[in-house]
């Protein structure tokens, strides 16, 4: 195995793959990225049996070009170290005598131990003819507008996960850890799609695919029985699926608020930012918020050290009043998700979920739950 490669590009494909690396992998093999040399095209793989990443890079004689094919495994942390620690344009790497990798430019080189391919198992990355197609900016949105409501208690396995079902041609995302809910709906084209599916994703694993995407990808999106496949012409990211039944959320929106309210979202994410800055404890992070006209306050009491008060001017046209508590960081955290200038918050009561929707998308939903303070 003999190739010459961009520094740039190999920096590149090492750092989405390394995405699959794992230091506490009992395996020792898979600390390693494996390096495939065939058909013109340069293969890295990498896996921590939870995740998998592969990507392809085919010769073209200015960025890449192989001169003898083969494969070895080579310890993904001095790999990284290494091209990231190189200045020069183009990178050597050849493997002499099976298992010694010889790394070099004009000025370095570096000589290492690598591990027989053989040794590393093997990871099914075929697809099927069952698969619907997203493109990458509608995974990136689905992902960072859900992705922060899921839970992080691993005793309640489903709730670490996104679920994701596809009825007809929208799919439905959602993500909760009970105190907190976010909903996303995206049209699809099922054309492809031989039967609907109702899947939960581990969080991690979804948030580090949709670091790797670029808005531009066409991503075939493939599921299996206990997997889920994402396929673009220049890597595969394969993830294990949550075993388990995901709770029925329809039945936790309510309908009718008794009060709405329209808000800019700068300034309400920037008031209850302020308002929480005396309850950086976790467990007093509480807002309460009071609506009484076009008058809105926002106060955070924090006996050990004072007081907080924010004003904001509403259109109101409601004659009800509301007094509601609520986490600031849940809060900001749902406010955040949304990409447009302006949020509704929907009230129903002083004990009943609050909803945060925005007619300029009425794609996202997001549920926070009050907190009785008295």
């Amino acid at each position: 195995m003999k190739i010459k490669i961009k520094r740039n590009l190999l920096m590149d494909e090492l750092n989405k793959v390394s995405k699959a690396l794992s230091s506490k992998n009992i395996i020792p093999i898979l600390a390693g990225i494996k390096f495939e040399l065939r058909d013109d095209t340069l293969i890295l793989t990498a896996s921590d049996n939870d995740i998998t990443i592969q990507t392809k890079v085919k010769a073209d004689n200015k960025k890449l070009t192989i001169e003898k094919e083969g494969s070895i495994v080579i310890q993904g942390r001095y790999i990284l170290d290494i091209v990231r620690k190189l200045s020069e344009e183009y990178i050597n790497i050849e493997v002499i005598d099976s298992v010694k990798i010889l790394i070099y430019t004009d000025s370095s080189e570096f000589n290492l131990n690598g591990i027989n391919t053989s040794e590393y198992p093997e990871i099914d990355l075929s697809t099927n003819d069952n698969y619907i197609t997203l493109s990458g900016k509608d995974i990136d949105e689905m992902v960072n507008q859900t992705c922060f409501a899921t839970s992080t208690d691993e005793s309640k396995p489903t709730l670490t996960g996104i679920n994701i079902k596809a009825v007809g041609n929208v799919i439905e995302c959602n993500s909760t850890d009970s105190y907190r809910l976010s909903r996303k709906f995206v049209n699809i084209n099922n054309e492809h799609l031989k039967d609907n599916f109702n899947i939960i994703i581990p969080s991690r694993n979804i948030v580090e695919f949709s670091k790797i995407i670029s808005e531009k990808d066409n991503i075939n999106i493939y599921i299996f029985e206990n997997k889920i496949l994402f396929e673009t012409d220049s890597y595969i990211f394969q993830s294990r699926l949550i075993n388990g039944t995901y709770p029925n959320t329809s039945n936790l929106i309510p309908n009718d608020p008794m009060l709405s309210v329209t808000l800019n979202i700068n300034d309400f994410y920037s008031a209850i930012d302020r308002a929480s800055i005396l309850a950086n404890d976790k467990e007093k992070n509480i807002i309460t918020l009071t609506i009484d006209g076009n008058k809105l306050d926002l106060k955070s009491t924090v006996a050990e050290i004072g007081r907080v008060e924010e004003k904001m001017t509403v259109k109101n046209d409601s004659s009800e009043k509301i007094k509601i508590s609520f986490s600031s960081k849940y809060m900001m955290d749902a406010v955040k998700a949304f990409s447009t200038e302006t949020v509704d918050i929907n009230f129903f009561g002083e004990i009943k979920p609050i909803i945060l929707n925005s007619s300029e998308d009425e794609s996202l939903t997001e549920l926070v739950l009050p907190i009785r303070t008295y």
